[in-house]
């Protein structure tokens, strides 16, 4: 009986904090998200606007003059593949113009700046999350620690116990290359010649790929030696097993040798191509639509960017793996059953088989 009334007093509360989760704070609280990214659409989209009215655009080189819609327009917006020369740092030998040429010609261009002040930034904020660090993280270490955690456990789960010592340079390669794709959707990367998206330069991508070439080919010859990582592409232990299948084994080899070369080169192109191609999209609908349409692109371009640099670390680390692998033990072993068994067929057919049986 002592229990009924102590029981009852809390059905009203019940009663009371019910309608609160109901209340209108409440369901503002569950749609902050979405109400914040819709102000934020509206934002920039009015923001979009007002700048085609009080800048409108002008042909290149020739401020303030008439630009017919929409081939001006376009122009306008769009960054030829060819970097601004910034400084010259070779200006008794001019660069060939009016023609796309290979060539090389030592100065600093405006993917380099760019490139330089991500680096920077993304130097400063590691400093400084660091800098004072704690057993429990707090802030920006937190932050710089959750970022890291993810990718090593990503990095893990693809390569496993092998991926360890080389997480360090795909999450480097990832970070790096990820704010460097970032750094052209925000003004005023490509709005001004001094400034431009390093990866959507080919000479930056080329450079990316090379580097990424010479460490896993670096690791490669490090973990297997000289001969044991040639091997893979010169398998000339394979004669052992008969003139035709050396043949065949070293015709694979060249070809594995041939796709080894590619490698830098399929990295450099897909991250050159995808981010090059994107920034042409978004200027092209930005320059017909104005508004609206380029907001939904530019939140594509954000995805894509951010798969385009795990592509290129992930890839990376992949071919790192693949460099370390040996198979001559596997290849060995393949090699020593098929010889035993070879000789057991030999040995059955000399030995003559009694009558009767």
């Amino acid at each position: 009986m002592s229990n009924e009334p102590a029981a009852t007093p809390t059905a009203p509360e019940a009663t009371q904090t019910a309608p609160e989760a109901d209340a209108p704070g409440g369901r503002s609280g569950r749609g902050g998200p979405f109400r914040l990214l819709g102000l934020l659409i509206v934002a920039v989209v009015a923001i979009d606007i007002i700048a085609v009215l009080v800048l409108p655009p002008f042909p290149k080189g020739e401020p303030g003059a008439p630009c017919d819609y929409p081939v001006c327009f376009i122009n306008g917006n769009l960054e030829f593949p060819p970097p601004h020369v910034v400084i010259d740092l070779d200006p008794s030998n001019p660069m060939p113009t009016g023609q796309l040429v290979i060539t090389f010609h030592p100065s600093i261009t405006s993917s380099i700046i760019t490139m330089w002040i991500v680096m920077a930034l993304l130097l400063i904020v590691a400093l400084l999350a660091v800098r004072k660090m704690r057993e429990i993280p707090q802030g920006l270490q937190n932050l710089f620690e959750w970022a890291y955690e993810l990718l090593d456990g990503f990095g893990m789960s693809i390569g496993g116990a092998e991926a360890r010592r080389h997480i360090p340079v795909y999450a480097a390669f990832f970070l790096l290359i990820l704010f460097c794709n970032w750094s052209g959707l925000v003004p005023p990367v490509g709005k001004i010649e001094e400034l431009r998206a390093p990866t959507s330069d080919v000479n930056v991508t080329i450079g990316l790929a090379l580097f990424a070439f010479g460490y896993f080919e670096l690791n490669g010859f490090r973990a297997l030696g000289v001969g044991g990582y040639l091997s893979k592409f010169f398998p000339v232990y394979e004669f052992r097993g008969g003139i035709g299948a050396g043949l065949i084994a070293m015709f694979v080899g060249f070809i594995e040798l041939i796709l080894e070369f590619v490698k830098p080169v399929t990295l450099a192109m897909r991250l050159f191509g995808n981010i090059y191609g994107g920034e042409v999209a978004l200027a092209v609908i930005t320059a017909l639509f104005i508004a609206i349409l380029p907001v939904a692109l530019f939140f594509l371009e954000v995805i894509l960017n951010f798969a385009q640099a795990l592509i290129f670390s992930v890839l990376t680390l992949m071919f790192t793996l693949i460099a370390i692998e040996s198979h001559h033990h596997e290849e060995g072993e393949m090699g020593h059953e098929g010889m035993e068994a070879i000789h057991d067929a030999t040995h059955r057919e000399a030995v003559p088989v009694p009558a009767g049986h």
